[in-house]
């Protein structure tokens, strides 16, 4: 059998998975949890084979959860089919990518494969993520942005980040530059589209 742990902060989604993949044969749901800061305990107590990750949960998305699991593989199972997001999720380590409106079968087909070493992603998803490049924005610019989407003046996003007025300008001027972008607003929307921030 193999034992699968789920994080979905969405109720139904989650009961619905699990009722899905309780008719697979050879999968068992071990436990599910609704927020990424669950989760670690939740594996060491069910000591999953493999854990769906959903990447928008309070307490922890599932990009970070991942990056800090060990000994246990992780698939990204989500709504948000974006290139920058593939690349956070090969880069926190995970072993699957699987956006939610793929099949119930290609799921079960995704786990048994992860479960047996394979690797799995979306193969829409890893061609645009190929074609899209690397994401061209440093840490701090990423931070300087997130920082921009949450609204209010240079001031306050550098009162935020513990950074100067002038340091904050420099970052969103070099992220507005490299996202061919007119305005911080503009930048930031072209960011999170690309699964950037």
């Amino acid at each position: 059998m193999i034992r699968v742990l789920l994080a979905d902060d969405q109720h139904l989604v989650r009961e619905a998975l699990a009722a899905l993949l309780g008719l697979e044969p050879g999968i068992e749901v071990a436990g599910q949890v609704g927020r990424g800061d669950e989760v670690g305990a939740a594996v060491a107590a069910t000591r999953p084979d493999v854990v769906l990750l959903d990447i928008e949960m309070p307490g922890g998305d599932g990009l970070t959860v991942a990056a800090g699991l060990t000994g246990v593989r992780v698939i990204i199972l989500t709504t948000f089919g974006r290139p920058g997001y593939l690349r956070r999720a090969m880069d926190a380590g995970v072993a699957g990518y699987v956006v939610k409106d793929a099949r119930a079968g290609e799921l079960a087909d995704a786990i048994r494969r992860v479960h047996a070493g394979e690797r799995v992603f979306d193969r829409k998803l890893a061609a645009a993520s190929l074609s899209e490049g690397a994401n061209p924005l440093t840490g701090r610019e990423r931070d300087v942005l997130r920082a921009a989407t949450e609204g209010g003046t240079i001031a306050d996003i550098a009162r935020r980040l513990y950074l100067s007025d002038g340091t904050v300008r420099n970052y969103l001027s070099s992220a507005i530059g490299k996202l061919g972008a007119r305005n911080r607003a503009e930048a930031a929307r072209a960011a999170e589209a690309k699964g950037w921030l």
